[in-house]
């Protein structure tokens, strides 16, 4: 199995279309973060997105994903229907940027608008910035086939289109 760079590019607009649904795929996301000894830490997060691809969610500041971020902004979601069958066409979209506790009221607005009725109250508010999102989306892009795009203030920008070959 190898990792094949391709000249293919996709435009802004199919980026954007592709990661809106992918975006939307689940409630649920995973965080990574990094601890003080430099090992990774993963945890499982119900979340809410805006246009700009940041992700808020809400936690208890004494977690141990809040302390690693707390010491370490760097950080990775990923995002994907676990209602996905091996062997069919899969879908899934990974986040790369950093995060942090959430200033102002933007937070609760993003994701009471998604989770109507719940209140967060008495935990933090976090913020996750993306700098480059990769999407795998095999019904748009093709099987094995990964398109990785950067981030900007206009919305997403191809970057390299990469496919896995057997």
């Amino acid at each position: 199995m190898t990792v094949e760079q391709r000249s293919r590019r996709f435009s802004s607009l199919k980026l954007e279309i592709v990661a809106r649904r992918l975006m939307n795929a689940s409630s649920l996301c995973s965080l990574a973060t990094v601890t003080r000894s430099g090992r990774a830490h993963i945890n499982h997060m119900y979340f809410a997105w805006t246009d700009r691809y940041e992700v808020f969610w809400y936690s208890d500041e004494d977690s141990v994903h809040s302390r690693n971020l707390a010491r370490n902004p760097s950080a990775a979601i990923t995002i994907y229907d676990s209602h996905q069958v091996n062997g069919r066409p899969d879908r899934g979209v990974q986040l790369f940027g950093s995060a942090g506790i959430a200033t102002g009221d933007e937070a609760r607005r993003v994701y009471t608008r998604k989770f109507r009725g719940l209140d967060p109250s008495g935990y933090t508010a976090y913020r996750f910035r993306p700098r480059t999102v990769k999407l795998f989306d095999e019904p748009a892009f093709g099987p094995a086939t990964f398109v990785t795009a950067r981030v900007t203030r206009n919305g997403l920008a191809w970057a390299k289109t990469e496919v896995i070959t057997v």
